[in-house]
């Protein structure tokens, strides 16, 4: 039982990563266990995003995951996927500022951006010389963000903006931010980076402030941002994205994040549990020899398994270009619900003891509570499998008439 509570991976599917993947995923790990498991708790009750951990972090090498060159990593779909899910196991906060500088803000630039653009910013982003984000939603455009509002107008040599942005991850503290905005002039929606000026302010026009009263991923800042006249030079829009087909081209790309995050607060969650139901006692006896406890952690461990096939499968696919979207929304589907409800699961094992900090699942528990909604909610990839299956899309206006 032991080693099944220390190394959650029931059917051994870890056997089959590479000897660089091991590395990695025993290198993250570490990284975790040493630098952001012993603080991450004083953060996450201050609202605040660890700062100390960027500089460890940096030296991984993982950042800029599927990128190839520029000082980035180039990795397979599953090795990012493991460094997701051990970032997940550890703290969700700090693998969703990972995710939204390496994956969406820097593969933004490198899929949309021309050489000259890529060379200009990639290489001092991988060594988290200069931080990112990732501006597309809006404050009423978040599972539709194809109608986005804010807009672009061209006069001369200068782009200027007007919109708002809302749930931006890092985009009151980025140095680079790709913003998407849609063009005047031909409505088709175009992207747009950012630079934060030598002083360390932004230029006028882009008012970021931070969302507080949060109660999940408490440590990655999210901010509202007002744009207003916002000019950026020529030469700062992305030179290959022209259509919002071209934002999608990104958002394929960085797909499955989201699930390896949950399977590793699954495992998380798991791990948890069953040590404290190991370790607690009730009525003369460790709370792990009583049935209830013991179906409880079976039905975990089960959920926990298919989570990990169903994510080591999405690699597969996405390495061999076969992975779909509906593919892609029913492993999301499928571990956001499962994921969370290991972790409400965890939590009432651990009964009022899983309510406070110290024991970390309340931590993963809100934060699966995000996991579940961003980059589209269970409820919406839903919609997507459903779509798969009758040929009928149940959220465009046309199939609401």
């Amino acid at each position: 039982m032991t080693s099944v509570i220390e190394h959650p991976d029931y059917f051994l599917l870890d056997e089959g990563l590479s000897a660089q993947e091991t590395q990695l995923r025993d290198t993250v790990r570490s990284f975790g266990n040493e630098h952001v498991l012993p603080v991450i708790n004083e953060y996450w009750e201050r609202a605040e995003f660890p700062e100390p951990v960027l500089a460890p972090l940096a030296e991984l090498g993982i950042v800029g995951g599927f990128i190839p060159g520029y000082g980035c990593p180039g990795l397979s779909r599953r090795a990012a996927g493991v460094i997701a899910r051990e970032m997940g196991r550890i703290d969700g906060s700090v693998n969703t500022f990972l995710g939204v500088h390496s994956n969406l803000c820097m593969g933004t630039i490198y899929m949309l951006g021309n050489e000259e653009q890529r060379s200009r910013w990639l290489p001092e982003m991988a060594q988290l010389k200069r931080t990112g984000a990732f501006a597309l939603t809006e404050p009423t455009h978040g599972s539709d963000s194809v109608s986005l509002e804010t807009s672009a107008r061209k006069e001369g040599e200068t782009w200027v903006l007007n919109g708002h942005k809302r749930w931006i991850g890092n985009g009151h503290a980025a140095d680079v931010v790709t913003i998407f905005a849609r063009d005047e002039a031909d409505s088709q929606v175009k992207a747009f980076v950012l630079e934060r000026q030598a002083d360390g302010s932004y230029p006028e026009g882009y008012r970021p402030e931070v969302i507080t009263g949060k109660v999940g991923k408490r440590s990655i800042n999210q901010a509202d941002i007002v744009i207003e006249n916002l000019k950026i030079p020529a030469e700062n829009r992305l030179a290959d994205c022209n259509s919002f087909k071209d934002v999608n081209r990104v958002l394929r790309a960085t797909r499955g994040g989201a699930s390896w995050e949950a399977v590793g607060h699954g495992m998380a969650a798991f791990e948890i549990a069953a040590e404290y139901a190991l370790n607690r006692e009730q009525f003369g006896a460790a709370i792990g020899s009583y049935q209830l406890i013991q179906e409880k952690l079976a039905s975990m461990l089960s959920d926990l398994t298919s989570m990990q096939l169903m994510c080591t499968r999405m690699a597969e696919l996405a390495e061999a270009d076969r992975l779909t979207d509906g593919m892609a929304s029913l492993v999301k589907m499928t571990t956001s619900r499962k994921a969370l409800a290991m972790c409400r699961q965890a939590r009432d094992i651990l009964a009022g003891n899983g309510l406070l900090l110290e024991n970390h699942i309340a931590r993963h528990l809100t934060d699966m509570e995000v996991v579940s909604t961003y980059e589209g909610t269970d409820s919406m990839q839903a919609l997507i499998v459903g779509r798969d299956i009758t040929g009928i899309s149940a959220f465009t206006r046309t199939a609401r008439r």
